[in-house]
């Protein structure tokens, strides 16, 4: 383009660009840019996690043997540490407070540890939900891949972890006259929908410490308590025949979580912890927990894809 000037020389002038005027969005919009790190959308992230199944397994069986490589009883230590929790509590609850009755004494010590390992299942994914973000910004910082796939993996890690326990609970079971049977059985449904419950425990905690490190300090006590109120040294039932509860604390104590998973696992493989022992619909109650648990923290944790690992 050119014009004249007042002394009848010709001027030439620059073109208007055809992006002037145009704000940032729209400038993005004409070029197909698009935000780095957007959070897609909820079907494409489930994709995008399913890509990266093996991904997950490696990693959680990568942290599985790495957690006590430096021990010189390396794996033993997944199995003797609850082992010792379950002895602990035995000799405190089971001899020096009386928590086992209600409970006949050749059933007390493997209903002590089937609650112990079960509820350590939980409780470490819990744990390990809290830091799987923050405890890996460098790996969340310098790759692009769907952030739940750390969470996930740790919950994972921890399954793994309680089937190697399994192996010395089955012994326990054993030595004690509990005879495998159909019951049996019962234990793969009642540790998978225990499974996506500590998953979803696991999402929804990842995301609340990603943000607040501290939380990784106050969860130890929060998880004490929890297990203190859900019957792992002492029967709920006994316990509300012999003390005037409330009807709702009853309920709460009864179809609380973690207490209706360790229910269904000594229902299954121990032949005297019979159904009166269970809450009214306690299976019902175990799937509502693992769908409401791992589709709530599913989606609670996606909603901040984008934010992990920034600031």
């Amino acid at each position: 383009m050119s014009e004249t000037t007042h002394d009848g020389t010709v001027a030439a002038t620059a073109p208007v660009s055809p992006d002037e005027g145009l704000t940032a969005s729209e400038l993005a919009a004409r070029y197909g840019l698009t935000v780095s790190g957007a959070r897609p959308s909820l079907g494409a992230y489930v994709r995008q996690l399913w890509g990266r199944r093996h991904f997950i397994v490696a990693f959680s069986q990568a942290k599985l043997t790495a957690q006590y490589s430096q021990a010189k009883l390396g794996q033993l230590w997944q199995v003797a540490t609850p082992l010792l929790n379950a002895a602990v509590y035995f000799f405190i609850f089971g001899l020096l407070l009386g928590a086992n009755r209600g409970i006949p004494s050749d059933v007390y010590v493997p209903f002590l540890v089937t609650g112990v390992f079960v509820f350590t299942f939980t409780q470490s994914s819990v744990l390990a939900g809290v830091r799987a973000i923050s405890g890996n910004l460098g790996l969340v910082r310098a790759l692009h891949f769907p952030r739940a796939s750390l969470p996930i993996s740790f919950a994972l890690q921890q399954l793994q972890q309680l089937l190697f326990s399994m192996i010395v609970l089955v012994v326990i079971m054993l030595a004690f006259g509990n005879l495998p049977g159909l019951s049996w059985l019962l234990v793969v449904p009642a540790l998978t929908l225990q499974f996506v419950f500590n998953t979803g425990l696991a999402l929804v905690f990842a995301r609340m410490g990603s943000k607040t490190p501290d939380l990784a300090q106050l969860m130890p006590f929060v998880l004490r308590t929890w297990m203190y109120a859900s019957g792992v040294m002492f029967s709920i039932p006994a316990m509300l025949r012999d003390k005037d509860v409330p009807g709702r604390l009853a309920d709460v104590l009864q179809w609380n979580p973690a207490a209706v998973y360790m229910d269904l696992v000594r229902f299954a493989l121990i032949d005297d912890y019979g159904t009166s022992y269970l809450p009214p619909h306690v299976w019902a109650f175990a799937v509502g927990w693992a769908l409401l648990a791992g589709a709530a923290g599913f989606v609670y944790f996606w909603k901040s894809e984008e934010r992990y690992g920034r600031g």
